[in-house]
């Protein structure tokens, strides 16, 4: 059990069968009337954020959230497929579990499968991941001093912006994060 008075960044409760983490808490002791505890949390499973009170004494279960680092094999068009390189099991993730920064990923990348009570709400990617540029317009040499950005297509089939001094077969580092380049590998 955690009791709303000792909530922390990060702690995950079951609150009306859902589960939530508390991105942000603050405990407020007003001059008048009782204590209470403003937070924001965070639905993990459908990733919506609320603000929310509680008294300090309200009660919640805790939840458990598993991480596990799992192998992605490939994309059968319906699922895509992890393999659990310890137990050398499969697990399917439907499509519409991983978010958009999945499209940085490539087959035989690791990543972190995410679930609660054994249903899977979440695939996420590695933070940096090192991919090939496959299409971009030429770069030219000089083409340095300015911000100026081109479209780059990587091996993966994902769009990103690149600088103009990036050619066809350069390995960049890009942030799955924010999908943003962040330098040559």
């Amino acid at each position: 059990m955690v009791v709303a008075g000792d909530f922390k960044n990060g702690i995950t409760f079951d609150m009306d069968g859902n589960v939530f983490q508390v991105i942000e808490f603050q405990h407020v002791k007003p001059g008048k009337g009782a204590a209470f505890v403003r937070t924001k949390i965070k639905n993990v499973i459908t990733g919506t954020v609320i603000e929310r009170t509680f008294s300090p004494t309200d009660k919640f279960e805790n939840a458990y959230i598993d991480r596990k680092d799992m192998q992605y094999s490939y994309d059968d068009g319906d699922l895509y497929h992890f393999m659990d390189t310890e137990t050398w099991e499969e697990t399917l993730v439907a499509h519409d579990k991983v978010g958009d920064s999945f499209k940085f990923v490539k087959e035989e990348m690791f990543c972190k499968i995410m679930s609660y009570k054994g249903n899977i709400f979440a695939v996420e990617p590695p933070t940096f991941v090192e991919l090939e540029v496959t299409d971009t317009d030429p770069g030219f040499a000089g083409n340095t001093a300015t911000n100026t950005l081109k479209p780059a297509t990587l091996e993966t089939g994902a769009e990103i912006k690149v600088p103009l001094f990036i050619n066809v077969g350069d390995v960049l580092k890009i942030d799955t994060r924010t999908g943003e380049y962040l330098s040559r590998a």
